[in-house]
């Protein structure tokens, strides 16, 4: 007979939930509104003590009126913090701020379009601020984006002083205000001592791996056992997305139950009771918290990884639930950030799939003759994901199909390869070489990881695009529950089994190998590179193209290559050295012959200068220098001028000014003139139109993704019939800004922009350009 679920808590959870989501993006009135009429209707069911019913809802009307008050509570301090009224001025502020988090590189571009590892995230205590020449003490959560270079050797627990112009955080935050900083950090104080203990430990990690592993293995085994992703190299952490393996370099429930439970089996197989062994592994859950440092995503994965303990002691499936419900509880009433966050969703959805769904798959496949272990093995990856591919849809609006496998295959390696990695942290300090051989004890695991997610990344149709958003995740969430119904028939089963295996057998090849696409007799591409630049203009030569920009992604831009049928590449031209525009090129560079790389005189920002050099060095790919007065036949149809950078600007310019630095291009091909911009701005722009450089093009991809920073007057004076922004689906920049594209649709050009068509491929016809998205029909432009 089937335990009944214990729901008492579940309905209790959800309502905390609803009014800190409400608190958080509405403010502080509704939910104090909220937290009132809770009240009210707490007195009248007070009274009614006879009905289960009634105390049910008594329990969650106290529980969200508590909630509600709370984070109205927290939402008007945050609000009438001296440093967000000195934020929404855009006041230059001094603040002298406690570290909560060691600085963490950004992937992907950072604020002024820098590269990932060139500015880096922390959060911070706020101390005190002076504002206006007053000394203000004022507590409050602040984000920091900061030099990585200068801060990377920071802790959590280093107090420091910063000065910058404050800024808003963004919606949805307890954060009083986001500090761009640029300097190195001042007046430093030291970490607590148990911080820099277990700040030696992780680097003693990292170190010990870096000198017994491959370089992927030596990266991936921090991710694994700490959560530190700094080593692991970009491609591969492509991979592990498309694989649906991302999960594995987060720290995570799943990372503290296997270390917990593996110090659980030692103690209980040393002869210890259910009591001291359950606090030996508590005990080690504290250790791992220090060691990961004690960040609301780190507290989350603690509690998770206490359920499934708990779980495990008690020996009962029935209490995990209540506990689950109870952990979210008091997660989010300590905790309200995490009402927001996708990890924290992420967790509850995999931890409720495991208690809810997991156990019965497995009775089921045991039933049926699987064996116990195979069937827990196969039931906990397919209930996890099933569950949290909603969530990841809305987030990253793609479904991999090769996440179950990939997991299934991984699993049994995983727990071996984190338990070997936490003692070699444990021992790095004391001895390298105990901590060395640990290490290569996990790396045939770490490489057998490595293999399976570049292998699954690899298959055709690994991952298929799928709307992003609340829409798209609801969507999928229903799609997935009326499957769950309708598959308990044993007819459909077999149907559902039988299409599934036709899809794979015939949709998913027709799908990659022949999807209409790339259209005959293309001229230029937009490939669809997500927040960055991607451009292929064809050289008339077949399979042949020169490349603009990149991409902020290893892979993307060498798909869409592949896609076109790009065998060789005459040229790449980078237009400036930002993230959003060179972090494809080793990508591009070690699939597809590069004659050359093409870049313009700024040397800035150093970093990318120095990456493009080594990986052109090491694919033998020569580099040139572009300015203002080339020319250059690329094929039979395509020829470019250079309109922009002057050859002499380097030497009166900074990193700062790179975006105005790129190389601008007037390609002649057969739709027409192309004109491709970089990510030039309003002095640029000022500067190409004072000269006499010919700027009216047919085609025009729109400057800095469509951003503010663009000149009316330089619209008009290049007239485009067709404009292409290049920008990335749901950014955080604002991008592309309504008032250009407004004013480009005003003036009569047809606007595409790639976050809502994907790849744009441009084709010459009768009366013009026309277009073509992919998977859509040639559209004509009038």
């Amino acid at each position: 007979m089937t335990a009944r679920l214990d729901l008492r808590l579940a309905p209790a959870a959800l309502a905390v939930w609803a009014v800190t989501l409400l608190g958080l993006w509405a403010g502080w009135l509704p939910a104090a509104v909220v937290a009132a009429l809770a009240c009210f209707a707490v007195l009248p069911l007070s009274r009614v003590r006879s009905r289960a019913g009634a105390r049910a809802v008594l329990v969650v009307l106290l529980l969200a009126g508590v909630a509600a008050s709370g984070i109205a509570v927290r939402s008007h301090t945050a609000e009438r913090n001296p440093l967000r009224l000195a934020a929404e001025r855009g006041e230059s502020v001094t603040a002298r701020v406690e570290l909560t988090m060691a600085p963490r590189p950004l992937h992907g571009t950072s604020f002024g379009a820098s590269r990932a590892e060139d500015r880096a995230l922390v959060r911070a205590e706020l101390l005190s601020a002076e504002l206006g020449g007053a000394l203000v003490r004022a507590g409050g959560s602040v984000v920091l984006l900061v030099p990585t270079e200068s801060w990377r050797d920071l802790i959590a627990g280093q107090r420091v002083t910063v000065t910058a112009q404050a800024v808003p955080p963004r919606a949805g935050e307890l954060t009083v205000a986001m500090l761009p900083v640029y300097r190195p950090p001042a007046e430093v104080e030291p970490a607590p001592e148990w911080q820099r203990l277990t700040a030696e430990m992780r680097a003693g990690l990292r170190e010990v791996a870096a000198a017994r592993l491959g370089s992927e293995a030596a990266g991936l085994l921090p991710g694994l056992v700490v959560g530190d992703t700094s080593g692991l190299p970009p491609e591969v952490r492509q991979d592990f997305e498309t694989a649906g393996l991302s999960h594995l370099t987060a720290v995570s429930g799943a990372n503290l139950a296997i270390v917990c439970g593996a110090v659980l089996v030692l103690l209980r197989l040393l002869g210890a009771g259910p009591l001291p062994s359950a606090i030996g592994a508590g005990l080690a859950l504290l250790g791992f918290v220090g060691l990961a440092g004690p960040e609301p995503s780190v507290l989350r994965a603690a509690v998770m990884g206490a359920i499934t303990l708990l779980a495990l002691v008690l020996g009962r499936r029935r209490s995990a639930l209540p506990v689950l419900s109870a952990s979210v509880l008091v997660l989010l009433l300590v905790l309200p950030e995490l009402a927001t966050s996708a990890g924290f969703a992420l967790s509850v959805a995999a931890t409720a799939g495991l208690v809810l769904l997991a156990p019965a798959w497995a009775a089921v496949l045991r039933d049926r003759g699987v064996p116990s272990g195979l069937a827990e093995a196969i039931a906990v990856p397919v209930a996890a994901h099933l569950v949290t591919a909603p969530l990841i849809a809305a987030i990253a609006g793609e479904i991999s199909l090769v996440a179950i496998p990939a997991n299934l295959l991984v699993t049994p390696v995983i727990a071996p390869a984190t338990v070997f990695g936490a003692l070699a942290t444990v021992v790095a300090p004391v001895a390298s070489w105990p901590a060395g051989a640990l290490c290569a004890l996990a790396g045939p695991e770490l490489e057998w990881v490595l293999l399976i997610a570049e292998k699954a990344a690899s298959v055709p149709g690994a991952a298929f695009d799928w709307p992003a958003g609340t829409g798209g995740g609801a969507l999928l969430a229903v799609l997935v529950v009326i499957g769950l119904i309708v598959l308990r028939g044993r007819r459909i089963r077999l149907l559902a089994a039988v299409a599934v295996l036709l899809a794979a057998l015939v949709v998913v090849p027709v799908r990659t190998v022949l999807p209409g696409w790339p259209p005959t007799g293309w001229s230029a591409v937009a490939c669809d590179v997500g927040q960055g630049d991607g451009l292929v203009l064809s050289t008339g030569r077949k399979g042949e193209a020169v490349v603009v920009d990149t991409g902020p992604d290893p892979r993307r831009a060498a798909k869409c290559l592949r896609r076109l049928g790009i065998r060789r590449i005459s040229l790449i031209v980078l237009s400036h050295l930002h993230a959003d525009h060179v972090n494809g090129l080793a990508g591009v560079l070690s699939e597809i012959p590069v004659g050359a790389v093409a870049i313009g005189p700024l040397r800035e920002p150093r970093w990318a200068f120095e990456e493009v050099v080594e990986a052109a060095r090491q694919h033998g790919t020569p580099i040139r220098t572009m300015h203002s007065g080339q020319r250059l036949a690329a094929g039979p149809s395509l020829s470019l001028a250079v309109l922009a950078p002057d050859p002499g600007s380097a030497d009166k310019q900074t990193a700062e000014d790179a975006n105005d630095a790129s190389v601008v291009l007037r390609a002649r091909t057969p739709v027409g003139r192309v004109l491709l911009t970089g990510d030039i701005e309003l002095q640029g722009q000022a500067e190409l139109l004072s000269g006499d450089a010919e700027l009216r093009a047919e085609v025009l991809k729109v400057p800095h993704h469509g951003s503010r920073y663009t000149a009316p007057r330089f619209l008009r004076r290049v007239r485009p019939r067709v404009a292409l922004i290049s920008v990335g689906a749901g950014n955080d920049y604002g991008h592309p800004s309504p008032v250009i594209t407004d004013g480009l649709a005003r003036a009569g050009a047809r606007v595409l922009r790639t976050d809502r068509e994907g790849d744009i491929a441009i084709l010459p016809g009768e009366r013009g350009p026309e277009l073509r998205t992919r998977g859509d029909p040639i559209r004509a432009v009038d």
